[in-house]
């Protein structure tokens, strides 16, 4: 009777704690069900790729600088022209005398000769000068009759013959008075105002006296009208 209660008390022993441990196991596997369920449904964050680097720029190449144009050379002076050896010295002196009067007043060629020898220099000198010198006769006509009517009054005949009695050739004379713009009506009042400035006349008188000064009877009546004759 006994021995079959410690059996049975075995038994109960033995049997209970196999239960207790599969009770134990099964709650092991649960246990770790849910964790795999867990660790399934919360994936661990997984660390985000570092970006890749933004390839650095070529490098752009350097624009070759442009070439430096040379810089343009200074002009050298002229040399001067050596002295004429075969000139005398007078010769050489009389040149450089008539470029300077012709570089500030007009000559005619006589007048330019007389003006030379009124300085000095010999009447060879003074007419191999002035055949010498670059000049244009005509133009120095025109500049002279210009000059002339700048601070009188002339008719186109007496203007003519002012130019004649300054040396100048009849032909370069009319062809300066042609050449030139000037208004003879004008040149007229202007004479007559001149003759009435210092002497007494009638209109009759005044008229001749324009008329002797080689303006037309036309430019003369208007001259001594304007004058208020």
């Amino acid at each position: 009777m006994i021995i079959a209660f410690s059996l049975v008390l075995v038994g109960l022993l033995t049997g209970g704690s196999d239960d207790a441990t599969d009770d134990v196991a099964v709650d092991e596997t649960a246990a770790s069900e849910d964790v795999a369920a867990e660790a399934e449904a919360d994936p661990e964050p997984q660390p985000e790729p570092d970006p890749e680097p933004e390839p650095e720029p070529e490098p752009q190449a350097e624009p070759e600088p442009e070439p430096e144009s040379d810089p343009e050379p200074e002009p050298q002076p002229e040399p001067e022209p050596e002295a004429d050896q075969s000139l005398t010295a007078g010769q050489r002196n009389a040149l450089r005398a008539a470029e300077n009067y012709l570089s500030f007043s007009a000559f005619s060629r006589t007048g330019l000769i007389e003006q030379l020898e009124f300085e000095g220099y010999s009447t060879e000198d003074a007419t191999f000068a002035a055949d010498t010198v670059e000049v244009d006769w005509s133009e120095q006509a025109v500049a002279a009759a210009e000059n002339y009517l700048s601070f009188s009054a002339f008719s186109r005949t007496g203007l003519i013959e002012q130019l004649e009695f300054e040396g100048y050739s009849t032909e370069d004379a009319t062809l300066a008075v042609d050449t030139i713009e000037v208004d003879w009506n004008e040149q007229a009042a202007g004479s007559a105002e001149n003759y009435l400035s210092f002497s007494a006349f009638s209109r009759a008188g005044l008229i001749d006296q324009l008329v002797f000064e080689g303006y037309t009877r036309e430019q003369a009546e208007y001259g001594v009208t304007q004058a208020g004759l």
